[in-house]
């Protein structure tokens, strides 16, 4: 069954392991060096047997290893931990949760090893972990602070009136997860307080819009058209039928989402660009974080971020992130959104949603 499961992704390198016996590390680097085609499974194979068997001293070095290369990668590690862990736990063995809850607050671990200790923390010691959890509400892995936010909503559900109100608030500045937002707001509503979730998530409503260029074949992925070599929203240009003007438009979707199909019509075959103006406070790194189930590509300030040539595999909220670095003053993000030649009911989208956010989902809001 072992053989089955080792497929791995090339070799990562380990960090700085704490010290171990010297057979445990190398058992632990084998494991994570196993080739992505099943190169190395029987040494892998033997491995995992050696490292399980070091029993609970050896996780912190598998902790060690997690995060470094890709999920495949960090599942089998995971596998690992669970299985020592497991055992220790049947043979009444204490796993080294001091060490296990120092190497999860240290927030300069990798997210899914901080994740995983947690994990373990919370399967050897279920109180130890509710102890944790509260104090993970600002946590930069999503992950890890979704549950203290779970306690804080609970906390919510438990009052009422304006203290009920001041509880949501406090959880709405903590939540990150689009469900919780959705909860959080729902109770808001019945307690008579909107919230303003476009403006909470950080979504760009208010963009300058041009179309109809082709996309006829699909070509119009890769064509270069004008507004692409520069952005003058007072310019025209040869459309696909006839001459093309710039248009604002304003989103009124409480999730920012801009449907071409409104100012242009329900047209195929087609590209459209939205160009808008972001004003950051400071000079910062940040997220672009899309949703689109067209064809698109996204530039900051001339540069291209990203772009996916795909149509119609369904769309959700940060569907894509893009790290970027804003200047200080105003950023120009350029939108390109392309429509193919479908004609089925559901291929009828022709739109997009796009926020500026920090590393945690946090929104950025623009200075202006």
């Amino acid at each position: 069954m072992l053989s089955r499961l080792i497929v791995l992704p090339a070799t990562i390198a380990l960090a700085s392991l704490a010290p171990l016996r010297a057979a445990v590390e190398d058992s632990v680097k084998t494991l994570a060096a196993t080739g992505r085609e099943g190169s190395g499974n029987e040494a892998a194979s033997a491995a995992w047997k050696a490292v399980v068997g070091e029993g609970p001293h050896a996780l912190l070095a598998l902790l060690a290893a997690t995060g470094k290369s890709g999920p495949v990668t960090d599942n089998w590690l995971r596998l690992a931990a669970d299985a020592i862990a497991d055992a220790a736990l049947h043979a009444k063995q204490p796993l080294p949760l001091a060490e296990l809850e120092a190497f999860l607050k240290d927030t300069k671990n990798a997210d899914a090893a901080r994740q995983l200790a947690f994990d373990l923390i919370a399967k050897a010691d279920a109180a130890l972990a509710e102890k944790i959890e509260p104090g993970l509400v600002n946590d930069p892995v999503q992950e890890l602070r979704r549950g203290a936010v779970a306690r804080l909503i609970a906390a919510a559900k438990a009052r009422t009136g304006d203290d009920a109100k001041g509880a949501y608030l406090h959880a709405l500045d903590a939540v990150r997860d689009e469900d919780q937002t959705n909860e959080i707001a729902g109770a808001l509503k019945k307690l008579g307080m909107t919230v303003d979730l476009a403006k909470h998530f950080g979504f760009l409503m208010k963009w300058d819009v041009i179309a109809p260029f082709d996309n006829t074949n699909q070509k119009g992925f890769d064509t270069v058209f004008p507004p692409e070599r520069e952005v003058k929203t007072d310019a025209e240009y040869d459309g696909k039928a006839g001459k093309v003007k710039w248009k604002t438009v304003e989103s009124k979707d409480e999730r920012g989402k801009f449907d071409f199909n409104k100012p242009f019509g329900s047209l195929k075959g087609v590209t459209g660009y939205a160009v808008t103006t972001f004003d950051s406070a400071t000079e910062r790194e940040a997220e672009l974080r899309l949703g689109c189930k067209n064809g698109w590509k996204v530039w900051l300030n001339g540069e291209l971020l990203f772009s996916r040539d795909e149509y119609h595999r369904g769309s959700q909220m940060d569907q894509y992130k893009m790290k970027c670095h804003l200047k200080k003053g105003a950023n120009t993000i350029l939108v390109k959104c392309c429509q193919d030649e479908q004609t089925e009911q559901w291929t009828v989208e022709w739109e997009f949603q796009l926020r500026v956010c920090d590393s945690t989902g946090a929104a950025i809001l623009a200075a202006k």
